[in-house]
């Protein structure tokens, strides 16, 4: 029985799609904005096969360094972090999800500060158990080690736990230490097959929570 929704932040929660105003301003194409972020992640994984680990905030800086060469540019772009919306779907489908019964969690690859000011600003604080970051796992998903700290913190068994992302590669890494996966596909995009297939695909977080609801009524009965 699913206990707990783990969602991830970049992407999942937040639109990134801003900062692609923020390279403009810098003199920059805005298409920028996925190289830089792509590879963030990029040098995050490498360097987590490897052994080590260090905050967003350091590969973020560094990569915008590389494809910028200016550093007052490079704080421009990062400034647009902590103002970053969320998708439109999520303020709803956050009370949906909570409103079920399920306590939600969220874990990112980015500070849990940020993370946590965010949600603040939003007016979504209370509706979130535990905000969760990387950091303190010493490795970046989708290692083990990441969805393990998790799992020590909410105490949850891992097949009553779900993670929530726009990302294959973390509903993936997810389900290989035994939590479900939910794919939220805004895009209609087709599923990477070399990734182990998710529990479940939707369109938005709204429909994660009506998922749940139709495979079991009782959830939400609380709330009468």
């Amino acid at each position: 029985m699913l206990s707990t929704v783990v969602l991830d932040v970049n992407e999942t929660l937040t639109d990134l799609s801003p900062l692609r105003q923020r390279f403009v301003d810098v003199g920059a194409a805005p298409e920028l904005s996925a190289t830089w972020f792509a590879t963030v992640l990029k040098d995050a994984f490498a360097l987590t096969v490897a052994g080590g680990t260090a905050p967003f905030a350091e590969f973020a800086r560094a990569a915008l360094l590389t494809l910028l060469r200016d550093g007052k540019a490079a704080d421009h772009v990062l400034e647009g972090l902590s103002q970053l919306p969320l998708h439109a779907d999520v303020p709803d489908g956050l009370r949906a999800l909570h409103a079920t019964g399920l306590t939600l969690v969220t874990l990112t690859n980015g500070a849990a500060a940020q993370t946590d000011a965010m949600l603040q600003r939003e007016g979504l604080r209370e509706l979130v158990t535990h905000v969760l970051s990387v950091d303190d796992a010493g490795a970046w998903k989708p290692s083990a080690q990441a969805y393990a700290h998790a799992t020590r913190v909410t105490g949850a068994a891992p097949r009553e736990t779900l993670l929530a992302a726009v990302h294959p590669w973390d509903t993936h890494g997810a389900q290989q230490v035994g939590w479900q996966g939910a794919w939220v596909n805004r895009n209609g995009a087709p599923w990477p097959e070399p990734f182990e297939a998710p529990t479940y695909q939707v369109a938005d977080l709204v429909e994660l929570a009506a998922l749940f609801r139709a495979a079991d009524p009782q959830l939400g009965a609380r709330l009468g």
